[in-house]
């Protein structure tokens, strides 16, 4: 094949064996970038896993807290409503 001025295209370095030699480094440094890229993803991976548990975690306790929350309103209304209701009875007896 011919370079831009007509001459035969020669790689530098002038023997194929060499250029064989680059492939195969760069095959290695891919497989190295490859193992490094997913041993960060496992990482990350693990960091997530972890936060989806804590988000568990926090999302059962919330639900525990609005269930107790729920139940002492509701306690409180009733003691409301009975203490009202008590008024009333006394407030409508006759005074002695």
């Amino acid at each position: 094949m011919s370079g831009p001025n007509g001459e035969p295209h020669v790689p530098v370095g002038g023997g194929g064996d060499e250029e064989e030699e680059e492939e195969e480094d760069g095959d290695s440094v891919g497989e190295e970038e490859y193992a490094a890229i997913n041993s960060m993803l496992d990482q990350i991976n693990s960091c997530l896993d972890h936060l989806e548990e804590k988000n568990d975690y926090l999302h059962a306790c919330l639900k525990e807290l609005l269930e107790s929350n729920r139940q002492t309103r509701l306690e409180f209304q009733q003691q409301s409503e009975q203490q009202n209701m008590e008024a009333d009875v006394q407030g409508s007896q006759p005074p002695v």
